[in-house]
C-alpha cells in the first residue's frame, strides 16, 4: 500500500487506482472500445476522459488501472465488485462472488499483459477480498478473452444464446450477443 491506497505489482505491471493524469492513456483505448460490452464506456473526447478520471479517482479498492512499470503508461483496466450469489440477497448474504471485467489497449494485446494483470487481480480477490467464486462473461466472438479465461484455470460453464444487447443493428433494433460464462472457485485457484 502506498499512502493507504492499494497497489498490486507483478513482474512488468502495476495495478493501481486511477489518477487524473491517466486521461490521455484511457482515452486512447476507450475512444473505440474493442468489444461491444464496453460500448457504454466509449469516450468521445479527451475532455470526457478527464471527467471520467474525476469519477474514478475515489475507486481505490476494486477498480485498477493496468500500468506498465517501464514507463508508467496506462494500458488498460481491470475491475470487479463483490456481489451475493443468493437470488433473494438480503443484507446478511455473503458478498463473496466477483465478476471481473478487463480491457486492454489493443496496441498492447498479445504480449501476456492481460494474463499477468488478471492473475494478480484474481490472487487479490481470493486472498485479500474473501472471494469464494469468480466468474466472467465473454462474447462468443471474443476468442482472446475466452483463451484468457481458460489460461487462468476458469472452466466454461455455459453459453447463453442472445443473452444481452449492448449495441443496436443498423435498423435500430437491439443486437443480441451470444455469451459464454466462465468461473473458478477459490479451492480451484492455484
Amino acid at each position: 500500500m502506498k499512502n493507504g491506497v492499494k497497489t498490486i505489482e507483478t513482474e512488468r505491471l502495476i495495478l493501481r487506482p486511477f489518477v487524473l493524469s491517466d486521461a490521455a492513456d484511457v482515452y486512447e483505448y476507450l475512444k473505440e472500445p474493442a468489444v461491444n460490452c464496453f460500448a457504454s464506456m466509449k469516450l468521445n473526447s479527451l475532455k470526457e476522459a478527464e471527467n471520467e478520471m474525476k469519477k474514478r479517482v475515489g475507486e481505490t479498492e476494486y477498480y485498477f488501472a493496468i500500468v506498465l512499470k517501464e514507463n508508467g503508461r496506462v494500458i488498460g483496466e481491470i475491475f470487479a465488485c463483490p456481489e451475493s450469489d443468493e437470488p433473494h440477497e438480503d443484507k446478511d448474504s455473503p458478498r463473496d462472488t466477483f465478476s471481473p471485467c478487463w480491457m486492454l489497449n489493443l496496441n498492447y494485446a498479445g504480449k501476456g499483459y492481460a494474463y499477468e494483470a488478471a492473475r494478480a487481480f484474481f490472487d487479490y480477490l481470493f486472498n485479500e477480498k474473501g472471494a469464494r467464486r469468480i466468474y466472467a462473461y465473454t462474447e462468443d466472438y471474443n476468442v482472446p478473452s475466452q483463451k484468457l479465461c481458460e489460461k487462468l484455470g476458469m472452466r466454461r460453464e455455459g453459453l447463453f444464446l442472445e443473452f444481452i444487447s449492448f449495441v443496436n443493428n443498423p435498423d435500430g433494433t437491439p443486437r443480441y450477443e451470444n455469451t459464454y460464462q466462465y468461473a473458478i472457485l477459490k479451492k480451484e485457484w492455484k
